[in-house]
């Protein structure tokens, strides 16, 4: 029979695996210095976003990394960490990440991976200054129609100009 200390950290690596495999991006924190409640926040302004942050035993998190191919990010495990799981929109967690260590300092961002790729710390905080997925889709759509609005303009001044020109003709008969 097992003990149950192992039980939990056999179901805490899984729990990072299937994160791992659902997620579309994973971003490693550390907390040490931030208080209860903040860190309550930080949940709930990350669950919003379609994140969740877990915070696990360093060597839990290292074996369900090492196991995921994920080797490079080991390093960023040390110290009291929590990873973040993003399921929808990486730019949205990153800014709400961002947002929230504006406010404490103590609170920093070491690395990530998007899909596949190993993000550094300065790659998160690029990737925080993108505009997010809806201001994304609305210059897309203002980029779609800025040629229409473009030829229905040209057009209502070719209308307005005949009747210009037929009031000038109507005007000279009379």
């Amino acid at each position: 029979m097992k003990k149950i200390g192992l039980i939990i950290k056999e179901s805490s690596e899984k729990e990072i695996r299937d994160s791992l495999k659902d997620a579309s991006a994973m971003l490693v924190v550390k907390y040490s210095g931030v208080s209860s409640p903040d860190m309550s926040a930080l949940r709930s302004a990350l669950h919003k976003t379609s994140a969740d942050l877990l915070v696990v035993k360093n060597s839990v998190a290292r074996r369900a990394l090492k196991d995921s191919g994920l080797e490079e990010l080991l390093k960023s495990i040390d110290g009291p960490c929590g990873l973040v799981f993003a399921k929808d929109e990486p730019v949205a967690v990153s800014k709400a990440l961002y947002t929230f260590r504006k406010d404490h300092e103590k609170f920093k961002i070491e690395g990530g991976c998007l899909k596949e790729k190993i993000l550094a710390a300065t790659d998160i905080e690029e990737l925080s200054r993108l505009p997010g997925k809806e201001m994304l889709r609305a210059m897309a759509v203002g980029a779609l129609n800025a040629p229409i609005s473009g030829f229905v303009t040209a057009l209502n001044q070719i209308l307005a100009k005949i009747v210009y020109c037929l009031d000038q003709i109507k005007a000279k008969k009379t």
